[in-house]
């Protein structure tokens, strides 16, 4: 998915540093990302949330905050929505992990277009966040600043900080939201009990769902939780979205995903599919491998053809099914091959046709099969002309 580095105002003068990940074609939609509280726009999951977005056609921007107050941050998420109501659209969908869930939360309001909020692993309160400091914190909480170390990396907090932490009312602006809801929290996350889950469920009304994220850390931290928080997350932001129109892209366009080794994201005319390779191969196995979707293209082709010659024969066909497998042969053990040496590729293909057919009609309708354009394809010559685009 193309991702292009932007900079924006902040509400006290200072650029931030963002990253827009854009979908192939036109976006259906905007997203915001605020990160976690020591995290940056680079986190894992701020990264495989905006990929899975975008491979669903929705635009996220994810940013740096100026500042780690808590005030900043909601201000920093309204400025980075004015940039793109500028210079794009308006965002639709907030998404904020850890204390970022707390501020897309109270930001939700002062951002009219957005229609769905969710949260990972969020404090149901942002002075949950205190107990984080384990050094530092009085001279803070006193004075004006103070170094503190917040998981052993240090930090230098104002004491505005504590007061921005002690001034929002989250059960407030939590029942007001009037957006959708989607909370995803570990049972087992150490740093933001389950509890803080449970907290904001109860204070928001419905439109809102709960998704257990299972035995994840905080931060997300393992590959595989960070894409299964995403893909849940990309496919519970689509209901709430307008229905997107049609865009077709000519002939098909084949972009990697940015997931994993191989995954690819497919893109004919306004149709969305998945290819990557098996785990044994290096892969995710997030999508059929390359060959699969040849084998699919053969078996489509051939039911289409079969249930084609039935409907204008008038044939009493029910159902078509073929069943294929690939493999690799040597050709010395293929009697009706041309080519004698090396290696040939070998398709296997079983057709069960359902329906009163008598013996003469399954002859016909298999001998039909045989004259699907794809298989005809496969057993012509073909030219597949390169070159580098530009």
């Amino acid at each position: 998915m193309p991702s292009k580095p932007i900079r924006f105002s902040a509400p006290q003068g200072q650029e931030l540093g963002a990253r827009l990940e854009l979908p192939v074609g036109e976006p259906r939609a905007y997203a915001l990302f605020a990160h976690c509280f020591t995290c940056s726009k680079e986190s894992k999951a701020a990264t495989y949330i905006s990929q899975a977005l975008a491979a669903r056609g929705i635009a996220l921007l994810r940013f740096d905050f100026s500042s780690l107050e808590f005030s900043s941050n909601i201000g920093d998420l309204v400025a980075a929505a004015g940039y793109l109501r500028e210079h794009h659209r308006a965002p639709q969908i907030l998404v904020g992990h850890s204390l970022g869930g707390a501020a897309v939360l109270a930001a939700a309001p002062q951002i009219p277009e957005v229609r769905a909020v969710a949260t990972i692993g969020a404090p149901f309160e942002a002075k949950h966040v205190r107990h984080l400091i384990v050094e530092g914190k009085q001279g803070a909480a006193s004075g004006e600043k103070a170094q503190v170390d917040i998981g052993g990396r240090p930090f230098t907090l104002r004491r505005q900080f504590f007061e921005d932490l002690e001034r929002h009312d989250p059960a407030k602006h939590i029942g007001a939201l009037k957006k959708a809801l989607l909370i995803l929290h570990s049972p087992r996350d150490p740093i933001v009990g389950i509890d803080n889950a449970a907290k904001i469920f109860m204070a928001a009304k419905h439109p809102k769902s709960f998704v257990s994220l299972d035995d994840a850390d905080h931060l997300l931290s393992r590959s595989e939780d960070a894409a299964y928080a995403a893909e849940v997350l990309a496919a519970w932001a689509s209901r709430y979205l307008e229905k997107p129109q049609p865009q077709s892209i000519p002939g098909v366009r084949v972009v990697e995903a940015g997931q994993g080794k191989f995954a690819q994201e497919i893109f004919a005319g306004r149709h969305r599919l998945r290819a990557d390779e098996p785990e044994g191969l290096g892969g995710a196995d997030t999508g059929p491998s390359p060959y699969d979707l040849l084998l699919a293209a053969v078996g489509a082709c051939t039911a289409m053809t079969v249930r084609l010659y039935a409907e204008q024969k008038k044939l009493p066909l029910e159902r078509v099914t073929v069943d294929l497998a690939h493999d690799k042969i040597h050709a010395a053990d293929c009697a009706d091959c041309e080519t004698k040496e090396g290696r040939i590729d070998r398709i296997e293909r079983v057709v069960t046709l359902e329906g009163a057919l008598d013996d003469a009609q399954r002859a016909k309708l298999l001998e039909i099969a045989n004259k699907c354009p794809v298989h005809r394809t496969l057993h012509s010559e073909v030219l597949i002309p390169t070159r580098l685009s530009g």
